[in-house]
């Protein structure tokens, strides 16, 4: 009773923070003609609830694609119909075609972010309670500390609710098939993946972990008698999901096409804006969009993605387990966000939701992974006119990991996850003992250089000749981090099982 009792205070914390954030600036607010996602997400209830199914995602006289056309899979625009339906009772002049377009007032603020609220509360949130308490191995206090630490990620918090997206949705649902796989529930963890991709097109970043740890385990129990079986329920379970979701869209296959279209726009690029990847890096020294073809830009992130993230998969399939899955994801999700074609700053989330899933099980690299996250979106955050949230949930996280996990004190081969590599590693390589030194030393050289970073972005005026200096800086600093921790993680995903049997016959 009284752990659930404490997980309640820590649900109602984080749900506290989300609405004090929930009060300040949304992208695009005040900023015509185009505004921001904010306006992006009214747009589409505008869409859905004037236009017929068929019309959702071409360009019509009603339906400029030009003006926030829907990019998102059939259960955002689903969802959107959900909320026009709720903001039809409320006010109809809020979803009016046409002349709603740009509407700004303090009581439609109100009935978005709540629609945001409602949908964490009915989703991730509970996701988030029931992976926590339901962790095995780990003592209450532990459970509570780390469900307290993954509500207050201020990367989630500040885009669903201060930029203002609902990406709390499709992680949740994809949180959700994690902790059905958890239980061997595989069946119901499919289909909750499969809501999750049919959300946001984005979860694909998740999608080689769950193929191939749930193929892992159809090759486990064998592929001529119980693996076989599992593997074509799972197969028509994924069919049957899918095609209740693209139902209304599959009369025609024109309608289909021009759906993928619309959920691949390849034709973009290979990034925008400022994003933290390889990509955007580089072009500070070497100018790829220039100096490479379209079709080899999209060849090589291909090739770059697909081999960076060969290694973890083959062992998730090879040698399937719980643990090296969540690495798994963490992995993948960090490979599709530095080297895949037109990437965002925003799916860093898709790797940083993985993350708070092992927070537990290494916090000090965890909570050093999900600050920078967050860092690595301060231009964005900015331009939103986010910073003292950001600075504010900042601290409130890392004052949260600090208290709950000492996490300055898990710097050892042991809490790093990293006795069995070192074990190898330092016979050709003896100053590898002092790893666990280093690493708190960079931590904190890390944290000075974000802070020195975030206070340059606010208060100075950059060079009129290198306008984007700053924001160019945040995100080539983000990405020497996460070319770091994906080294880290691909590390203890490898070498997972090798780390098990050494504890195994240590007890």
């Amino acid at each position: 009773m009284e752990k659930w009792s404490l997980m309640a205070v820590a649900a109602l914390l984080g749900l506290t923070v989300r609405w004090t954030v929930s009060l300040g600036s949304y992208s695009g607010e005040g900023k015509p003609p185009m505004y921001g996602d904010y306006e992006a997400q009214r747009h589409w209830q505008e869409v859905t609830y004037n236009l017929p199914v068929k019309h959702w995602y071409f360009n019509t006289s009603d339906n400029n694609l030009q003006y926030w056309g829907l990019d998102y899979p059939p259960l955002t625009a689903y969802h959107s119909l959900l909320c026009a339906y709720v903001a039809k009772l409320i006010n109809p002049n809020w979803i009016a075609l046409h002349t709603s377009r740009g509407h700004e007032s303090p009581p439609h603020k109100l009935f978005m972010r709540a629609t945001v609220l409602v949908a964490d509360m009915l989703v991730y949130i509970p996701a988030v309670i029931m992976y926590c308490c339901h962790l095995r191995g780990t003592s209450t206090k532990k459970k509570i500390a780390t469900a307290l630490c993954i509500l207050l990620y201020p990367g989630l918090i500040l885009i669903d609710y201060g930029h203002f997206q609902y990406n709390s949705v499709s992680l949740g649902f994809a949180l959700w098939g994690v902790l059905c796989l958890s239980y061997d529930l595989d069946l119901l963890g499919s289909i909750a993946f499969c809501l999750a991709i049919n959300y946001k097109q984005m979860e694909l970043y998740h999608s080689l972990p769950f193929f191939c740890y749930l193929l892992g385990k159809c090759f486990k129990k064998g592929l001529m008698g119980k693996g076989l079986l599992l593997l074509m329920k799972l197969g028509s379970i994924v069919v049957v999901s899918f095609a209740l979701c693209w139902l209304p869209f599959c009369t025609e296959v024109e309608q289909i096409l021009q759906v993928l279209r619309r959920l691949f726009p390849v034709d973009r690029g290979l990034f925008e804006d400022k994003v933290a990847n390889i990509w955007c890096t580089l072009s500070v020294l070497i100018k790829i969009k220039t100096v490479l073809s379209f079709q080899t830009q999209f060849k090589l992130s291909f090739a770059l993605t697909f081999l960076s993230l060969l290694p973890c998969c083959i062992k998730v399939t090879l040698q399937p387990s719980l643990k090296g899955f969540k690495y798994a994801l963490v992995t993948c999700a960090l490979s599709f966000f530095l080297f895949s074609f037109q990437v965002h700053e925003k799916s860093v989330l898709l790797v940083a939701i993985p993350v708070c899933l092992v927070i537990n099980e290494i916090p000090f690299m965890s909570a050093w992974f999900l600050l920078v996250s967050t860092f690595s979106m301060l231009p964005l955050l900015l331009k939103d006119g986010l910073l003292l949230s950001y600075i504010v949930t900042t601290l409130a996280f890392l004052t949260a990991c600090t208290t709950s996990f000492s996490i300055f004190e898990k710097t050892s081969e042991d809490d790093l996850q990293l006795k069995a590599f070192s074990i190898s590693v330092r016979k050709y390589i003896p100053w590898f003992r002092t790893f666990p030194n280093a690493i708190k030393s960079s931590f904190l050289v890390s944290i000075t250089l974000m802070g020195i970073l975030t206070l340059m972005s606010a208060t100075l005026d950059p060079p009129q000749r290198l306008p984007d200096l700053f924001p160019v800086a945040v995100s080539a600093v983000s990405c020497l981090h996460f070319l770091f921790f994906l080294l880290y993680f691909n590390v203890i995903a490898i070498w997972e099982l090798k780390d098990s049997k050494t504890q195994k016959k240590s007890n």
